[in-house]
């Protein structure tokens, strides 16, 4: 992981909003993006992760990095991809039978590309906004207080926790994360965005024929 946390300044021109886990369907991403106008020459659209596998535009996942207004960071399924597609898969989890099939009818160059690209995003991020400082990983976070995300105590097995753990989710637990005004978590799929303190759960499954995309405007923290 090269970049550990981006950070990005407040967007004085529109929206800034966040959306769940894509899974390689971007198509009706796209549809979900139209309902609510959102307009890329002044808004933003931050990913939670999980952008690749189990549906069927995977392949399209470097496209839409290479926009200037979407940002995304690391999910488990972004690990599984560029860890298989260098030839150092993760053992305990077989990425092929969790949707990533495609990965195998991509070129070596073509996953060489894909691998570069997903290694090198950032494992969490930071927004500010007007009311103050929006963060963001895949999936859960081990401390209450967000600052520790920056020290050098913040080791490998935190980092498996943004990535992989539910078990903020999982427990119930509502007490608040410090030092932000919210945190936005993935990787849980729920029927509807789930609020626990000061965390969001917003993937609702828009990668599922009966789920749908949760667009959260990170200023006012409303699903649009």
């Amino acid at each position: 992981m090269t970049m550990h946390v981006a950070r990005f300044k407040p967007n004085t021109l529109g929206r800034d909003i966040a959306v769940g886990d894509i899974h390689g369907c971007f198509t009706k991403l796209k549809k979900s993006l139209e309902r609510i106008r959102f307009n890329p020459s002044k808004d933003r659209l931050f990913s939670v992760g999980d952008l690749v596998d189990r549906g069927p535009e995977s392949h399209q996942v470097l496209d839409w990095l290479d926009l200037p207004w979407f940002h995304a960071i690391c999910g488990n399924h972004e690990q599984l991809t560029w860890r298989r597609a260098i030839g150092q898969a993760i053992q305990e989890v077989d990425h092929r039978v969790h949707g990533g099939l495609w990965l195998d009818d991509c070129t070596p160059d073509e996953q060489s590309l894909i691998a570069q690209r997903l290694q090198a995003l950032p494992l969490a991020m930071e927004i500010e906004t007007p009311l103050g400082l929006v963060g963001m990983v895949h999936a859960d976070f081990p401390y209450e207080d967000w600052q520790h995300i920056h020290t050098q105590a913040f080791d490998a097995n935190d980092r498996y926790v943004c990535m992989w753990s539910r078990d903020r989710y999982v427990t119930g637990y509502d007490g608040l994360v410090g030092g932000v005004r919210a945190l936005v978590h993935g990787h849980q799929t729920t029927h509807k965005m789930r609020q626990l303190g000061n965390v969001f759960f917003i993937d609702t499954g828009g990668w599922l024929d009966h789920g749908h995309f949760t667009l959260l405007d990170l200023k006012r923290l409303v699903a649009l």
